[in-house]
């Protein structure tokens, strides 16, 4: 067990546990292996040689064909060993890790979580640069714009005026919680 402190200030700071050190650390680290107290040159489990480092900890290969993380079985195993493993089990499936593209002609920008922006108008998922229902084609977007370009011509014409005209007493109606409305 490491001693603690200084004669003047016995809370602050501990003595390496390493035989050879002692070395007063104001910022211990405890090793959760074995329990001691260690300076920061011997806080590892190689470090300070520590016996309960083998059973700490689990270590993983990832897979640079399918992104999967596969878990080493024996500590002493090759990472090689344990990829030609992973891909004899049929698990491999190099299409997953390919993210999609932007659908839009030419367009090769892979859709992230943070690159990426649905169209409200056709439902696709797009890249930032062709959020705009102009920029992909969108064909949602097109047949909104004929509606609104007919109602537009319309108001244009002033039917929407001629309506209004028509429905009153020659003037333009008002709605009856105007009408209604009482002031003091």
């Amino acid at each position: 067990m490491a001693r603690r402190g200084t004669e003047a200030f016995p809370e602050l700071g501990a003595h390496c546990d390493e035989a050879d050190c002692n070395q007063l650390d104001f910022l211990p680290f405890e090793c959760d292996g074995c329990g001691g107290v260690f300076c920061a040159a011997h806080r590892t489990y190689r470090g300070h040689g520590c016996a309960k480092a083998a059973d700490q900890g689990r270590t993983v290969v990832v897979c640079p064909d399918c992104g999967d993380s596969i878990e080493r079985t024996a500590p002493g195993q090759a990472e090689r060993e344990i990829l030609d493993e992973h891909v004899r089990s049929r698990r491999c499936d190099p299409a997953r890790k390919r993210k999609p593209v932007c659908p839009v002609r030419r367009c090769k920008e892979p859709l992230t979580f943070s690159n990426s922006n649905d169209c409200k108008a056709c439902g696709r998922k797009v890249c930032l640069r062709h959020r705009f229902p102009a920029d992909h084609a969108c064909v949602g977007a097109a047949a909104a714009s004929k509606a609104a370009g007919a109602a537009a011509a319309r108001r244009a014409g002033g039917e929407c005026a001629r309506e209004a005209q028509n429905k009153g007493s020659g003037g333009w109606a008002l709605p009856a919680s105007i009408r209604n409305l009482k002031i003091f």
